[in-house]
């Protein structure tokens, strides 16, 4: 009897031995399979970041040595209101003054119009007031002869100030409108 009792507590550690065993390459398996699709992702992530820094690589040596100058709204003639995005007379004024020039040197340019705002507000209403000021800008030289094609526009909001917003004076500084040339 005390035989079989042995054999029976062997048979039972070599069948639980057996079950752990399995049970744990089925765990390693799972670990295996988790790393491997983890390394794929990663694989795949790295392709993709890689792929968007060859493409600003490239846009930057396209745009190396093209600028030419740059023309800011923002100066005490010609300022952008609190909320506002409308030209004023002074503003249209600077503008077909530009015009003029781009016409009289016959570049085949291209104009970045920027739009800023102050600090005052939240980013996504700041971000859609720069873009409509940008845009007023672009509206005014496309009435004025510079084809649509040959502009862009972008709202930096009040992501990149130029003076100081706890000011007055240097919240209307960042009330602006940046006309970037590039030939």
């Amino acid at each position: 009897m005390q035989k079989a009792i042995s054999k029976s507590v062997v048979l039972a550690g070599v069948l639980a031995a057996a079950a752990l065993g399995t049970s744990g390459c089925a765990s390693h398996q799972f670990v295996r399979d988790q790393v491997g699709v983890a390394e794929e992702h990663t694989t795949r992530v790295e392709g993709t970041a890689k792929e968007a820094l060859d493409r600003a690589n490239a846009a930057h040596k396209l745009a190396e040595g093209k600028f030419l100058y740059e023309m800011v709204l923002s100066d005490d003639s010609v300022k952008f209101p609190v909320n506002q995005h409308a030209l004023s007379p002074e503003a249209q004024q600077r503008l077909s003054e530009l015009v003029t020039k781009l016409k009289s040197e016959n570049h085949n340019v291209y104009l970045e119009i920027q739009g800023h705002t102050d600090s005052r507000g939240s980013s996504a209403y700041n971000d859609t007031l720069g873009q409509e000021r940008a845009e007023a800008v672009r509206k005014y030289l496309n009435q004025q002869g510079v084809a649509l094609n040959r502009m862009s526009v972008i709202s930096y909001g009040k992501d990149v100030p130029v003076a100081s917003n706890d000011t007055p004076e240097g919240r209307a500084q960042n009330r602006r409108v940046v006309i970037i040339v590039l030939s």
